[in-house]
């Protein structure tokens, strides 16, 4: 893999510390700013709504400015909102730098995945995308602990300067490492390449990204209660767990990435299907440390290992907007993380409790074996598009 590669994954670090970070900062900003938990807790949420905002609207507006130095711009802007939210003299001021920060994510992330499978040699594309992906793994293994760390000793603003200056590193490494290549003129205008997005195909795909990814986050958000609960697990034992979960993830990208490039549509198949299984069998593993450590790897091992794939499909799909649709897939991620987190709550506030919460993880899994299963079977009939049969864009 060619270094400029690792310039990205490095980006992606940042990019994914800063998304997780806060929730290990709660107690932190609460106290320091006067608000409630619950209101620092929505920074995490606003944060996510910024990612499914700017994601669309930042990669339509760079369509034709040329990736390297769109990734720079990106990373400024990146690096500006944890600025903002460092020097935060209040709430709102902090509200708006995690805005500004969450802009740039779906947009990066898009474009980056884009720009990794190009610099990749053949056959290597989706192992490319994984690696630039491996970034936001290693910062739930690294980043987001080493964060809480050094805001709980010496402030929390500390964590978003520390941010920026990996975020700035990463730019130096793009500048340098990262070939200038003019982007090529996009064969379509904006308004078919936004109606390209609507076909059934490609709907289809963003909707196996939300319900196969959002089956991780409906069982991950409520995993420490679990352990607590089934596995009788003391704090240091659950950070041991999480860190065993990280590890899995790191691997699960890796291994998806290889899978992809391999056999696509039958390795997401039967990633979701292992997904589930191992979900359903959460409980009745978390009985015991050895038999709990192992599910949380393969939990992790499956759950990421879905990223590589759905993100390439999606860019196959999308055929005449491969670029927008990279980008609106990334917030199909963070979509499929909401949605999974509510639903998970909603069943643990239900009659079945907390050990329905694996279970409906699982389901939501099932469904995203059926949509693969459908979209298979959809790949036997000839496409058209819009853009095909339209004379003003041909």
């Amino acid at each position: 893999m060619p270094y400029a590669i690792l310039a990205l994954t490095l980006a992606a670090f940042a990019v994914g510390t800063t998304e997780f970070v806060v929730a290990g900062l709660l107690p932190n900003i609460s106290s320091s700013l006067h608000v409630t938990i619950r209101d620092v807790g929505q920074l995490v949420s606003v944060y996510a709504f910024g990612v499914v905002l700017g994601a669309p609207i930042l990669t339509a507006a760079t369509r034709r400015v040329a990736q390297k130095p769109t990734l720079i711009g990106l990373l400024a802007l990146f690096i500006g909102g944890n600025v903002v939210c460092a020097l935060a003299p209040g709430y709102g001021v902090l509200m708006l730098g995690r805005v500004l920060a969450a802009l740039a994510h779906g947009a990066f992330f898009g474009i980056g995945a884009i720009l990794a499978a190009d610099m990749a040699a053949p056959g290597k594309k989706a192992q490319a995308m994984a690696l630039v992906f491996t970034g936001v793994t290693l910062a739930n293994i690294v980043g987001v602990p080493a964060g809480t760390f050094l805001g709980q000793h010496a402030g929390w603003r500390t964590t978003f300067w520390a941010v920026s200056v990996l975020a700035a590193v990463s730019v130096v490494g793009v500048l340098y490492l990262v070939p200038l290549a003019d982007r090529r003129p996009p064969a379509f205008g904006l308004v078919h390449e936004l109606r390209s997005l609507l076909h059934p195909r490609v709907l289809l795909a963003l909707s196996m990204t939300v319900f196969g990814f959002g089956a991780v986050f409906t069982v991950f958000t409520y995993i420490v209660p679990i352990l607590q609960t089934f596995g009788g697990f003391n704090p240091t034992e659950i950070a041991a767990g999480l860190l065993v979960f990280g590890l899995g993830s790191t691997a699960g990208m890796n291994i998806g990435g290889r899978l992809a490039d391999r056999r696509l549509m039958p390795a997401l198949l039967g990633i979701l299907i292992a997904l589930g299984i191992v979900l359903v069998a959460l409980r009745p593993m978390a009985a015991t440390g050895v038999t709990a450590f192992a599910n949380l790897f393969l939990f992790g091992t499956a759950g990421f290992a879905t990223a590589p794939p759905l993100q390439t499909w999606i860019i196959r799909q999308a055929r005449h907007a491969p670029t927008m649709a990279s980008g609106l897939n990334i917030g199909a991620f963070n979509l499929g993380n909401g949605i999974g987190a509510w639903l998970g709550g909603a069943v643990l506030t239900g009659p079945l409790g907390l050990a329905g919460v694996p279970i409906a993880g699982a389901f939501v899994a099932a469904i995203g074996v059926v949509l693969t299963l459908v979209s298979m079977l959809s790949m036997r009939s000839p496409r058209v598009d819009v853009a095909d049969t339209d004379p003003a864009v041909s």
